[in-house]
């Protein structure tokens, strides 16, 4: 596939038609309407596109009588043909689409010969069947934008893949909190670590244990911090449910499975920071270059997260003023119509993309 259309298409002075193929469900779980494909729909349409959404994994379900998925596929793939025949986009993007066939790829290729075609991911590289799935349609598209740098990118786009780095980006519409605003006494939490599984293992800070045990030592280190922590030992929440979590929470722990890849991070980082918490991350993940340290409670060790948390949590106007600070710096870098620009420059040879690092984000 060529990188660059032999005739740049610049959405400022040509309005384009998008056809986003993602998890758009109307029913969701897990991330929900929170979630990147909402973000990233919003984003190209505040961009001035015409955005047409279409969700696999909701028409294979209503494909067949029974509502079953797995026997809708090709019901889904052969609807998404028919639909960008009538659309005729500038752009198919997908993501995480793997209820979409990369025989269906090839064919909308062939019947769209003037459209671009790309990929988005935001799980992790250091998943072999994560990345297996992207390179399911890799030779098929243009570029495929992942949510993290670094080496592993560039092993992913070894092959001359064209490959971007995708922040985790923050929409003004879906995160509306701001909990620097409020005082400590005013919400119910300090502390916010939302997490699936006590028993997954995360590696932080030099050390690697089962999350539950991590949670466990810290508790045990901050005596007088108020936790919240949905999925571990508190019922999971998702949906509006977790946007309520979010406004009643004063700071946010944020451990993704490894904090040790160049800017890889959960989307619980936009969701955090995009609410107004003030965000406890590691150096290692190389956010403190990007975004500044002023904004957030960086950490290189566990007695320096320690340290912060309570000092963070005994002095309320300071973890109010970093708060804002750090809101401030994360939706100028990552707003999801900025991230939404950046694609679309980068898929039709507008700039080229920035692999190890958001190079301007400060600018």
């Amino acid at each position: 596939m060529s990188a660059v259309p032999t005739r740049p298409r610049d959405f400022r002075t040509r309005p384009l038609r998008v056809l986003h193929v993602a998890t758009l469900q109307q029913i969701p779980k897990g991330a929900g309407y929170y979630s990147v494909s909402f973000k990233l729909s919003n984003g190209l349409t505040r961009c001035g596109c015409n955005v047409m959404n279409f969700s696999p994994r909701d028409e294979a379900a209503n494909a067949t009588i029974f509502r079953n998925r797995k026997f809708g596929v090709g019901g889904a793939n052969r609807k998404l043909i028919k639909v960008a025949q009538a659309f005729r986009p500038d752009l198919v993007l997908f993501g995480h689409a793997d209820v979409i066939r990369p025989a269906t790829v090839a064919a909308l290729r062939e019947a769209l010969p003037g459209a671009a075609v790309a990929q988005w991911n935001v799980d992790t590289l250091f998943e072999p069947d994560n990345v297996r799935r992207i390179h399911t349609k890799i030779d098929l598209v243009d570029w495929t934008f992942v949510s993290t740098a670094g080496p592993q990118l560039r092993q992913l786009g070894a092959d001359r893949h064209p490959v971007a780095f995708l922040p985790n980006p923050v929409d003004p519409g879906i995160e509306r909190t701001r909990a620097f605003e409020h005082p400590r006494d005013a919400l119910p939490f300090d502390l916010l670590f939302a997490a699936g599984n006590p028993n997954l293992p995360r590696a932080y800070a030099g050390i690697e244990r089962a999350t539950g045990e991590t949670v466990a030592e810290l508790r045990n280190r901050l005596p007088g911090v108020r936790w919240r922590t949905p999925g571990l030992d508190q019922p999971f929440v998702t949906g509006t449910a977790y946007e309520d979590v979010l406004a009643s929470s004063a700071m946010g722990l944020n451990l993704s499975r490894r904090n040790d890849v160049p800017l890889y991070s959960s989307d619980r980082l936009a969701q955090m920071a995009g609410s107004g918490l003030l965000v406890f991350l590691d150096r290692a993940t190389g956010y403190a270059e990007v975004l500044g340290e002023e904004g957030f409670g960086f950490f290189s060790t566990e007695d320096e997260l320690v340290e912060k948390i309570a000092r963070f949590a005994a002095d309320d106007a300071a973890r109010r003023r970093t708060a804002e600070a750090g809101w401030r710096a994360y939706r100028h870098a990552f707003d999801a119509t900025r991230v939404a620009a950046y694609m679309l420059d980068v898929i039709f040879g507008i700039r080229p993309p920035a692999l190890d690092a958001w190079t301007d984000a400060g600018a």
